[in-house]
């Protein structure tokens, strides 16, 4: 057994790792479909504007924990690239609805897919006990990074 000092250096490792490989893996995935011109910053916009509503800006940047202005420059190119619709509504000129369009739909769905197989392989092979002990872990991970470093869900 390993000390606890080895554990969290292995543990460091091993999330650091997953991040960057994950992200890795989704650019490639990314530049060998039809969806080539995005970005895996673009695919986490449309993804955060949902696929069966329109969202007001704001409700986008919050979830994005980004300012409205950084996501104006992200929907601009992505309304561009025919990703994106956007309008004002009439009772008040200053709220920006945003919403996908067919394209932007497809490819929420294949991120979508993305997501689900990596999922689907990643605990295929295990145990119901080993299931549920990692994600009990993972949440445990993630809750202490929500109340450490007060990020909003």
């Amino acid at each position: 057994m390993t000390n606890r000092r080895e554990s969290e250096s292995v543990l460091n490792k091993l999330l650091v790792q997953l991040f960057r490989d994950i992200l890795d893996i989704e650019e490639k995935c990314l530049q060998n479909s039809e969806f080539s011109d995005l970005s895996v910053t673009e695919i986490h916009v449309i993804e955060a504007i949902s696929i069966d509503k329109e969202r007001t800006m704001s409700e986008v940047a919050y979830d994005l924990s980004i300012t409205v202005g950084t996501l104006t420059t992200a929907i601009n190119k992505l309304i561009k690239k025919g990703y994106v619709d956007r309008r004002r509504i009439e009772e008040d000129r200053r709220v920006v609805l945003i919403t996908l369009t067919e394209k932007g739909k497809e490819v929420y769905k294949f991120h979508e897919e993305f997501h689900n197989d990596m999922i689907k392989y990643t605990i295929d092979s295990f145990s119901i006990e080993e299931e549920t002990v990692l994600v009990s872990a993972l949440k445990k991970i993630s809750g202490f990074f929500e109340e450490k470093y007060h990020l909003i869900k």
